[in-house]
């Protein structure tokens, strides 16, 4: 099918009109409803007003959204973060931030006071400007007599720049009961510009105790936004995912387990009143924003937050982040034969073709299919939460197909791939996680069909610590979509892209499931991009 650009202009047309709107509300959300009676700085206490008596930075710093003049910092104070309140007075207390060149802080840069209210969770997010282009910088916070940890972040290059490499590390499902953030530890210390992390970041779910490698300090029961805050806390305190965060700055989507597992817009299999979902909803996004480092001016909005975002990397690389779930269609075959695993896994579904099904949204795929053909970026990264390619496996009585995969989407997958190919828009990466397994593959404009040109490259990132497929499963998944150059699901790690105007370089990282303190991750396999030539190529196995 065709993209329409009437259709396209008027889908724009609006969607900027919404943006400016979403934008003000956002503003108007985090002034009016994250900090009442905050909203000047005479509000709140200072430093000689309130003087902490424990550790208020006990979940660390974190930077984000790296522009070519611009940071997001984050912090949140909370001396007992396992507690509802964190441990914090009541009260709005100022919190001083510093910007500087040197991690000695000699040559200051930037500084300013934020304010931290009880109903943002005490959580501070500062939009710094007016910073250099590619530069790295280095920050802290003091609040309550207290100085915070240094973090070290960098801005990226101005769009007109032409940047030589970029290395980026991508990482996903972060189970916090099925293992230890081991890859995060080696994050920390690696030589990358950019943490990508495609979604998972918390899991709702708790693990069976024959499985339960570690357990948290708090177990998650109520669907709240007191449980959410405290949940997220609870991950906040592994020194490694800290480390990760104060080591580089980092650009995120989100899935679905930071809400409640698989769902789909307003809609929850166990949570099945609509009404009850969308106050769920509510405040797992609150609290995702408050712990994590993301523009002001994308604060949630009752149950609706803005994810969609484009970032450039001077004019090497674009990203487009994007949401899959808030505006995705909801599920189909679930109650019928059609389904096993409480409709997980589908075969002979007719309902799966329907052309109105969607995983982003129409504003949203026409806001990326109008990027991707305005883009002078070199390499353009589609960035979302799961695997485009094929991956049903094969029987005699018809493709199995994962539910919560683009396979259940396929007239939605078709608009995006024929969004891609457009003869403007060469050198398509298309990024994801959520399978827990490694992936590389072909996107070919007909997914599945052979003679149909390759027109994209596929890389997926296995979790952290989720555990995945066996490699029998693996193995015959394989086997049904030749497109799957290389695909490993019993590994856990993270993955780098070394990025340069001729090449990307893959290194998928692994470990043994479960991922433990002392486990060693070692290189998996690499796969080879190269400029102007669609689809991976294996070089090491």
């Amino acid at each position: 099918m065709t993209l329409d650009a009437t259709i396209i202009g008027a889908f724009m047309q609006r969607r900027r009109l919404f943006s400016r709107l979403s934008r003000a509300a956002a503003l108007i959300a985090w002034q009016q409803l994250f900090a009442p009676g905050a909203r000047a700085q005479g509000d709140a206490m200072g430093e000689a007003a309130w003087r902490a008596s424990e550790d208020v930075f006990t979940l660390g710093v974190a930077s984000g959204e790296p522009r070519h003049d611009s940071v997001v910092l984050w912090t949140r104070l909370a001396p007992r973060p396992l507690e509802t309140g964190g441990g914090m007075p009541p009260r709005a207390v100022e919190v001083t931030w510093d910007v500087a060149e040197d991690a000695e802080f000699g040559r200051i840069v930037r500084s300013g006071i934020a304010v931290a209210g009880p109903d943002s969770a005490h959580s501070v997010h500062v939009e710094v400007p007016d910073l250099r282009p590619d530069q790295v910088y280095f920050y802290r916070f003091r609040a309550g007599g207290q100085l915070s940890p240094t973090g070290r972040t960098r801005t990226a290059p101005h769009p007109l720049q032409s940047p030589q490499r970029l290395r980026v590390a991508m990482a996903s499902c972060q189970h916090f009961e099925y293992g230890h953030f081991t890859g995060h530890r080696e994050i920390a210390q690696a030589d990358v510009d950019l943490v990508l992390f495609m979604g998972d970041y918390i899991y709702e779910t708790p693990v069976a105790s024959r499985q339960r490698v570690r357990r948290h300090a708090r177990r998650f029961v109520h669907f709240n936004l007191d449980e959410y805050r405290i949940h997220h806390a609870s991950y906040k305190l592994d020194a490694d995912l800290r480390a990760s965060h104060a080591a580089h700055p980092w650009l995120m989507i989100w899935d679905d387990h930071e809400v409640f597992n698989d769902y789909a817009g307003d809609f929850n299999r166990d949570v099945t009143n609509r009404e009850d979902f969308l106050r769920v909803r509510t405040a797992a996004y609150r609290a995702y924003f408050e712990h994590l480092p993301i523009s002001p001016n994308r604060a949630p909005v009752g149950p609706r937050m803005a994810m969609q975002a484009r970032f450039q990397w001077g004019d090497l690389a674009d990203f487009w982040l994007l949401d899959g779930r808030q505006f995705r269609s909801h599920p189909v075959c679930r109650n019928t034969w059609h389904s096993l695993r409480r409709g997980n896994l589908l075969w002979d579904c007719a309902e799966v073709n329907t052309s109105e099904r969607t995983v982003l949204g129409l504003d949203q795929e026409a806001w990326l299919a109008q990027g991707l053909a305005g883009s002078m970026g070199q390499w353009k990264f589609v960035v979302q939460p799961t695997q485009i390619s094929p991956s049903a496996i094969h029987t005699r009585l018809g493709p199995l197909l994962y539910a919560d995969c683009w396979d259940a989407f396929p007239a939605a997958r078709e608009r995006l791939l024929e969004a891609i190919a457009q003869p403007r828009v060469p050198d398509v990466v298309c990024l994801g996680g959520d399978v827990h397994r490694h992936v590389a593959a072909r996107l070919r404009r007909h997914p599945g069909d052979p003679a149909s040109p390759v027109i994209a490259s596929e890389i997926t990132v296995t979790s952290m610590t989720s555990p995945g497929l066996s490699e029998l499963l693996t193995g015959w998944m394989m086997s049904s979509n030749p497109d799957i150059v290389h695909a490993r699901s019993d590994q856990r790690g993270y993955a780098i892209l070394d990025i340069t105007p001729e090449r990307i370089d893959c290194e998928f990282r692994g470990m043994p499931h479960p991922a433990l303190p002392k486990s060693q991750l070692r290189t998996q396999a690499r796969c080879v991009i190269e400029r102007g030539v669609a689809g991976p190529r294996k070089v090491l196995a």
